[in-house]
C-alpha cells in the first residue's frame, strides 16, 4: 500500500511503455487521410481548351517504414533502463521495509519505555504515600514528602512527553504503510520477543558481496548506459533507409470533363547518408566517451566507499552489542540498588536525598538501556541493508 513503492512499480511499466515506443518506430507505419479542394470555379486553359476545375475529395492511405542505427541503439539503452527500474523497484521495497522495521522497534522501545515509567511512578507514589503518612505522624520532614512529590510529577511528565512521542511514531508508521494518521496500529509483540542479539552477531559472519548492493548494481547498469550512449552517438555517421507505399483515390464531385493527374499507386525508397555536421557528430561522441570515463570513476569510487561502509556498519554493530550487554547490567543494578534505597526509605535508614538520587540513578539507566538496545537493532538493520540479506 506505500504510494512510494507504487510508483517504482509504475516507473518499471513506464520503462517497458518507452521501449515498446522505440521498437514501434522501426515497424510499418500506416496513416490515412482525405482532403476536400475547391477552386470556386476556376477552369485550367490548355492549347485552347478550358478544363473544369470542380470540387474534389482525395482518399490517400500511407505504409511507411525507416530503419537507422539510432533506433537499433535506443531500443538496447531501453533494455538497461528497464533493468534499471527492476533494481530501483527492489531497492525501494528495500528501503521501506527498513524504515517499518526502524519504527517498529522504536514503538516497542517507546512502549518499554513508558511501561518502565509507569512502574517507576508507582513506586514513587507508594514512597510518597508511606512518607506523607510519616510527615502527620512527625516521625517525617514535610521537605522530604515535597522532594518525592517533586519526582512524581516530574515523573508523570516524563510519561505524557512519552506518550506523545509514542502518537507521532504510530502515525509515521501508518504513512509508511500507506494508510492515514488516523489507522489504527496494534503490534501484537514486545521488544524482548522481537529483539535476537545472537541473530544480530551471526551477520558479522556474513561476506559482503558486491554485486548484491543494489546502489552498487544501479551504479554498474548506470556505466553500461553510459558506454551504449557512445554507440548511440556514433550512429549519426550511419545512413538511415526509409521506404513508403501510398494508394490515393480522388473524385471529382462533378461530371464536367477534367483531368486526373493523382496516381493511385506510388512506391518510393529513401537512403539518407550523412557527409559533413562541422564536427557536430565527433563531438557528440566525445562527450559521450568523457560522460563514461566519469562513470567508470563514480563506479570505482561507490566500490571503495561501499567496502569502507561494510567495515564500518561492522564494527558499529560490535560496538553496539557490547554496549547493550554493559547497559543490561546497569540497569540490573541500577534496579536492585533503587529496590534497596527504598526499603532502606521506609526503615528510616534512608534519606529522601538517596531516594532521589537512586530514582535519578535507575530512569539514566533505563533510558541507557533503551537507546542501546535501539542502537544496536538499527546497526543491524543497517548492516542488513547493506549486505541484502
Amino acid at each position: 500500500h506505500n504510494r512510494t513503492m507504487q510508483n517504482a512499480s509504475l516507473d518499471v511499466k513506464k520503462a517497458y511503455a518507452a521501449r515498446w515506443q522505440t521498437i514501434a518506430s522501426m515497424l510499418p507505419q500506416v496513416n490515412a487521410s482525405f482532403d476536400y479542394s475547391n477552386m470556386c470555379g476556376y477552369e485550367m486553359a490548355i492549347m485552347g481548351q478550358h478544363l473544369a476545375m470542380p470540387p474534389s475529395g482525395t482518399l490517400a492511405v500511407t505504409a511507411s517504414v525507416a530503419l537507422s542505427g539510432s533506433q537499433v541503439v535506443a531500443t538496447l539503452l531501453n533494455n538497461i533502463a528497464i533493468e534499471m527500474s527492476d533494481i530501483s523497484v527492489k531497492k525501494t521495497e528495500q528501503t521501506i521495509t527498513s524504515n517499518v522495521a526502524n519504527l517498529y522497534m522504536s514503538i516497542l522501545a517507546m512502549e518499554k519505555t513508558a511501561g518502565l515509567l509507569d512502574q517507576n511512578l508507582k513506586n514513587l507514589e507508594k514512597l510518597y504515600q508511606s512518607t506523607s503518612n510519616a510527615v502527620k505522624v512527625g516521625v517525617s520532614e514535610q521537605t522530604d514528602a515535597d522532594q518525592i512529590s517533586v519526582q512524581v510529577s516530574s515523573m508523570q511528565s516524563r510519561i505524557n512527553a512519552t506518550k506523545r512521542s509514542l502518537e507521532m511514531l504510530y502515525n509515521s508508521l501508518a504513512l509508511q504503510l500507506g494508510q492515514g494518521v488516523d489507522y489504527q496500529i496494534t503490534l501484537t509483540q514486545n521488544l524482548t520477543e522481537v529483539m535476537n542479539a545472537d541473530a544480530a552477531m551471526e551477520l558479522l559472519y556474513t561476506d559482503f558481496n558486491l554485486d548484491q548492493n543494489y546502489d552498487y548494481q544501479l551504479l554498474k547498469k548506470n556505466t553500461e548506459l553510459s558506454k551504449k550512449q557512445i554507440t548511440l552517438a556514433a550512429m549519426d555517421y550511419v545512413p538511415t533507409v526509409s521506404a513508403f507505399y501510398q494508394y490515393s483515390a480522388k473524385e471529382y464531385f462533378s461530371d464536367e470533363p477534367t483531368m486526373n493527374m493523382t496516381a493511385p499507386n506510388v512506391v518510393g525508397v529513401s537512403l539518407k547518408v550523412p557527409i559533413w555536421s562541422s564536427g557536430r557528430r565527433a563531438a557528440s561522441v566525445s562527450e559521450k566517451k568523457i560522460a563514461y570515463q566519469a562513470a567508470q570513476n563514480k563506479l570505482a569510487d561507490t566500490e571503495n566507499a561501499l567496502r569502507v561502509q561494510d567495515k564500518q556498519l561492522r564494527y558499529n554493530l560490535s560496538s553496539a552489542y557490547e554496549n547493550y550487554q554493559t547497559q543490561t547490567k546497569n540497569l540490573d543494578v541500577s534496579q536492585r540498588v533503587f529496590d534497596n534505597i527504598s526499603k532502606k526509605y521506609e526503615q528510616g535508614y534512608a534519606s529522601s536525598t538517596d531516594v532521589t538520587n537512586s530514582s535519578m540513578s535507575l530512569l539514566t539507566a533505563q533510558s541507557n538501556y533503551i537507546s542501546a538496545m535501539l542502537e544496536m537493532v538499527n546497526a543491524h538493520i543497517d548492516l542488513k541493508k547493506l549486505l541484502n540479506k
